[in-house]
């Protein structure tokens, strides 16, 4: 699968069969468990170098955004505008689903009577009639000494829990430093940091804002944040599937 030679169906066919091929089950557990889950290897390495190739050409974004500006840390990142390049708009419509039930499992466990359709675009629809209607799968660029703040995705009053997060560059390689970090943070607790390994073309799955844990008395909630630590060398591209859209 490339970035354009191949139509929207065809993209999504593709990605289906890509992402059908983990052990959604152990993954689901890991989500569950810790908060995050990695899926190594979604990306190849030509892909991964096709997609960071995009970042100069300005056609395929709707804005630019240097995170100093706004206190967000220190890069810049690009959103995709519609419609997105056909890799990344497959995967994002073949892992929404296989999200999608851990969302409402997630729900269902603290309380929260939102449920998820089982396609995207159902869901995008409702995204869509509350307003929020900008694309939010981005393209993250990092040099030595930038780093992202914690910080959670949410845009709108529609927000889905799970988003994800595919590591375009190989560490050691093209880069040193830029670890992506997960806090928790519970009730009446110390937060618990989550440094998540990832090689080039590794994707995480992780909670956007809340997630259940189950104690002595039931499931409650906790709350998390991401970000990205400081680059020491090199160059960092990250691409952000978010399967809410902004308002």
């Amino acid at each position: 699968m490339t970035i354009h030679s191949i139509g929207s169906k065809a993209a999504v066919r593709s990605a289906e069969a890509r992402v059908a091929g983990y052990d959604w089950q152990a993954l689901a557990e890991e989500m569950s468990g810790y908060g995050c889950a990695v899926m190594e290897k979604l990306l190849t390495p030509q892909e991964c170098r096709e997609i960071a190739g995009l970042y100069p050409d300005e056609s395929h974004f709707r804005s630019h955004v240097h995170m100093a500006r706004h206190g967000f840390g220190k890069g810049e990142y690009r959103y995709f505008r519609y419609p997105l390049p056909e890799l990344i708009g497959g995967l994002r419509t073949a892992l929404y689903p296989r999200l999608a039930a851990v969302a409402n499992e997630w729900n269902e466990r603290m309380g929260i009577a939102q449920r998820y359709p089982d396609e995207h675009a159902a869901f995008l629809k409702q995204c869509h009639e509350q307003g929020q209607t900008r694309p939010t799968p981005l393209l993250l660029q990092y040099v030595a000494g930038d780093f992202n703040c914690l910080h959670q995705d949410l845009y709108g009053d529609l927000a889905f829990p799970l988003q994800v997060a595919i590591l375009l560059s190989e560490p050691g390689e093209d880069f040193t430093g830029g670890e992506f970090v997960l806090t928790e943070q519970r009730p009446r607790m110390q937060s618990r940091a989550e440094v998540v390994p990832l090689r080039q073309g590794d994707a995480v799955a992780f909670a956007v804002h809340n997630r259940p844990v189950q104690g002595s008395k039931g499931s409650y909630r906790v709350n998390l944040r991401h970000g990205v630590s400081r680059l020491r060398s090199g160059l960092r591209h990250t691409v952000g599937i978010i399967f809410h859209d902004a308002k």
